[in-house]
Parts: C-alpha cells; sequence; structure tokens
C-alpha cells in the first residue's frame, strides 16, 4: 500500500503534470453552499460525511472538518465496491482507533447502508455532505428504501437526483423519507476546498471523478493513472489473470462449437469483427498493457522513459478501442476517456490511492 502511495507522489510530480499547472474546481455555487451547509449544521441531528473508499482522506473538505467533528457523525466510505477490501478493513480500523464511527458502503446497494443510521428517535434529521460525485444522493435514496420498509409512510415521497457527473446537486435540497418517526435528510451539494493544497490530492480527486474532467484534462488524468499503474507494475500483474481469461474464454469457444443449438453464441467466439463485450475489452486493455510493459525496454525509474511508455500505451489502446487516428493530431482525448471510464467503473480492478496515516 504504501508503494502505491509513493507511485501517486511520483506521479503527481512528473513533466505533464507540473506543465498543467494546480487542479481546482470551485465553481460559483460552491462558495454560496459552504456558507448554507454550515448554517444547516446547527439544525442537523446526525450528520453523514461520505467519502470516496479508494481516497478516504483526500476526498474530505478539510475546511469543514472542525464543524463537522462538533456533530454526531457517521463517516461513510462510499463505494466500497470500487476499493481493495483487505485494505479497506484497516481503514475501518483506523478511524475506529481514533474513536470515529465509520462503515463502507455502496449507496447504491441498500443492504451494504448501514440502517443504524435511521433511529427512532421522533422527529431525525440527516445532514448529507461530502465532495462532488460520492454518491451523496444515490446513499440518500437507499437510506429512503430502509426508512420506508421500516416505517409507514403515508404520502408520496421525492427521490434525489443522482448522476455520474460532479456538480448534479447545485442547492440544498430537503426530503421526508420517512413518517412516524418523521425523518428529513438534507441533501448538500458537493464541495471543494477554494484551493486544493497540493498537486497529488487534486490528481486524485480527478481520477476518482470529484473535479470535472474539463477542468484538468481528460489526457492528463489517464496519463497520470498509467503513471500510477506502470510504477506500481500493476499491468504485469495482469499477466496471469489475463492468460486464465483467455483458456476459459477458449473452454467456453470449444463448448459453444459442439453446441449447434447455440449458433448465435458460436458466431461470435468465431468472429473477432463483432462488438466486444466490456469483460472482452477489459482483457484487451490489460493485455495491452501488459505487453507495453513487457516489451519496453527502457528504464521506467527515468521520468522521461517512464513518459514514453505511457505515450506507447496510449497509443497502443487507442487500436484497443477502435479510433481512427487523424493525421497530425497526437492529442489521446477520446482513448483518455474510454480508459478514465473503466478505471471509474471498477473494470480495471479494486485501488485505494490514499495511504494510511501510520504507514506514511
Amino acid at each position: 500500500m504504501r508503494g502505491l502511495t509513493r507511485a501517486a507522489k511520483r506521479a503527481g510530480e512528473m513533466a505533464f503534470n507540473a506543465g498543467g499547472g494546480a487542479v481546482n474546481w470551485f465553481p460559483g455555487h460552491m462558495a454560496a453552499a459552504s456558507r448554507a451547509i454550515r448554517d444547516r449544521l446547527k439544525l442537523a441531528d446526525l450528520v453523514i460525511e461520505v467519502r470516496d473508499a479508494r481516497i478516504p482522506l483526500s476526498s474530505a473538505n478539510e475546511d469543514l472538518q472542525p464543524v463537522l467533528a462538533a456533530k454526531r457523525r457517521i463517516l461513510a466510505l462510499n463505494k466500497k465496491d470500487l476499493a481493495n477490501p483487505n485494505i479497506m478493513n484497516r481503514w475501518l480500523n483506523h478511524f475506529k482507533s481514533r474513536k470515529q464511527d465509520c462503515i463502507s458502503i455502496n449507496a447504491h446497494s441498500s443492504s451494504s447502508v448501514n440502517q443504524e443510521a435511521i433511529s427512532k428517535e421522533p422527529t431525525l434529521l440527516i445532514m448529507v455532505v461530502g465532495v462532488p460525485n460520492v454518491g451523496k444522493s444515490a446513499l440518500i435514496n437507499s437510506i429512503h428504501r430502509i426508512a420506508t420498509s421500516r416505517f409507514p409512510v403515508h404520502d408520496k415521497n421525492k427521490r434525489a437526483t443522482v448522476g455520474p457527473l460532479p456538480g448534479v446537486t447545485q442547492d440544498i435540497a430537503g426530503y421526508k423519507i420517512a413518517s412516524q418517526p418523521s425523518i428529513y435528510v438534507l441533501d448538500t451539494p458537493g464541495v471543494l476546498v477554494p484551493s486544493i493544497p497540493d498537486m497529488e490530492t487534486g490528481l486524485k480527486l480527478a481520477l476518482t471523478g470529484a473535479v470535472k474532467d474539463s477542468a484538468v484534462g481528460e489526457e492528463r488524468i489517464a496519463k497520470y493513472l498509467l503513471s500510477l499503474l506502470n510504477i506500481r507494475k500493476t499491468p504485469l500483474h495482469w499477466e496471469r489473470l489475463v492468460h486464465r481469461r483467455d483458456e476459459l474464454h477458449e473452454e467456453t469457444c470449444s463448448r459453444n462449437e459442439n453446441d449447434s443449438r447455440d449458433s448465435l453464441r458460436r458466431r461470435r467466439c468465431l468472429n473477432n469483427a463483432d462488438a466486444l463485450y466490456v469483460q472482452d475489452l477489459v482483457t484487451d486493455v490489460q493485455r495491452t498493457l501488459c505487453s507495453t510493459c513487457l516489451d519496453f525496454t527502457g528504464n521506467t525509474e527515468e521520468e522521461s522513459e517512464l513518459e514514453s511508455l505511457i505515450d506507447m500505451q496510449l497509443a497502443a489502446l487507442r487500436k484497443v478501442f477502435r479510433i481512427p487516428h487523424k493525421p497530425f493530431d497526437e492529442t489521446h482525448g477520446p482513448t483518455s476517456k474510454k480508459l478514465l471510464t473503466l478505471f471509474r467503473s471498477g473494470k480495471l480492478g479494486p485501488f485505494i490511492l490514499d495511504d494510511l496515516p501510520d504507514e506514511q
């Protein structure tokens, strides 16, 4: 884990990042939202602070920590399905050792949301806060489903709007999610600090989707991701995995060839021109990154050579993603976008990018 954090620090200091300037995204609505959150916090009985499980420290809004610490608070590490489960347990123990109530959740799954967040008090006002795109609105909808299964509801309640991009929620919205007892939830806009303190934190927030891609540049974020993977030597760990998938694919094709009733599946195995399924695409991406690492003869400890490897990988991935090459266009925008989509959806595997404080 320390190796991954050292990799993150080194990747953040590479030339392609230094040339891009500091990572900051603080649109106008965030300043107003920060003030409104501080005012509403006085009324809240319970605060649920949602963070990204892949970056449990980097996804904390440091400006709000003093006021949040004074409230009854549950720390919800969301997107646990995208985080390394073994390391996740160590993070939970870390927060527990500091007397902090902490749970890991997948906000889109009601079964993973800790039901103890809903108490049987006569009236409960819950405030949900966090940086952009960590799943606050999705968590509210899961709490709503839990509440309606436990407590009677006499009228139709509204749902929070969710979306894959940061900045969907721009105003504080209140929802009554249950009656008898009355439970209200305040959904707040995702708020970052006005100035992200360091390049590494900013790039982690951008990579996990808390900062708009357009504020940083998709190619820059993708190069940061590839530098992390290469420094960590993650593509080399995929060699055995890819080989095993190929064996399973051949076994499946062989069985289908002997099954005259499954002609559609047989045609898909025999015809490589057909559209690839997501898993096929992931395997091709992992195979490509692995093979470029194995074929590369340079020294990845040298920054300039590592950047050469990254450029080779982006060029190779362009072919995997079937993106036409335009003359005189050496940019990798479409390729970068597709690679980031695979990472953010967890298709490339589970990761935690932050290091435990006592391991630094």
